[in-house]
């Protein structure tokens, strides 16, 4: 039988028989190849690994912080976008309130004036007589009131109903039994609204 060569240090060449390993010697070319990691057992292969390792580790590590400063700015960003988009569309409100404010005032200040017009349309009617002319008067002050009705403006202040400091203006108090507590007598001018705004408070004499 061959005897058997005791190879190199690490034992891998212990089984090899002496005349294999005689011409391994002759002919270093022709010696098996050996794994890049270690010795053809394969011993040693896990140190190269380490290092990759390591620098795995740091370049996750690296990744993950400035994913972390990404979502932080990101954050940041969105809570100003929330905040700026809340102050637009408070001012947006604002605005359309002053916008309506001013135009109801002007609205109001232009109507209290041609009411005036309606009063003395109105007198002239209760002294006017059968004629051509006091008929052309009442046309003319229907048509005023059918315009005012069509612009929302609405007539208040009727003898009977009871006395509102927030519509009526009382410029005469009088007794009489025939009249409830607080009711109005009589209606000395009238008053007139345009959806929640007072234009005029009605002028009126309240009984008891």
């Amino acid at each position: 039988m061959n005897e058997k060569n005791t190879g190199r240090d690490c034992g891998c060449n212990a089984d090899i028989p002496a005349e294999d390993t005689a011409e391994m010697k002759k002919a270093p070319d022709s010696k098996p190849e050996e794994k890049e990691s270690g010795c053809c057992c394969g011993k040693g292969g896990g140190e190269a690994e380490e290092p990759k390792k390591e620098c795995s580790k740091k370049e996750e590590k690296k990744l993950k912080e400035e994913n972390e400063k990404l979502n932080s700015s990101l954050s940041e960003l969105n809570d100003k976008y929330t905040r700026m988009l809340a102050e637009y569309d408070n001012f947006r409100k604002r605005a359309a309130k002053e916008r309506d404010g001013i135009y109801g005032d002007a609205c109001a200040d232009i109507l209290k004036e041609v009411l005036t017009v309606r009063d003395s349309l109105e007198l002239a009617t209760k002294y006017a007589d059968e004629s051509e002319l006091s008929k052309g008067v009442s046309m003319t002050l229907a048509k005023f009131d059918a315009v005012l009705k069509k612009l929302g403006v609405e007539e208040f202040g009727k003898p009977g109903e009871k006395f509102d400091p927030n519509l009526h203006n009382a410029v005469l108090h009088t007794e009489d039994e025939s009249l409830g507590e607080n009711e109005i007598a009589e209606v000395m001018l009238k008053g007139y609204k345009k959806g929640d705004r007072i234009i005029r408070y009605a002028m009126v004499r309240v009984a008891n």
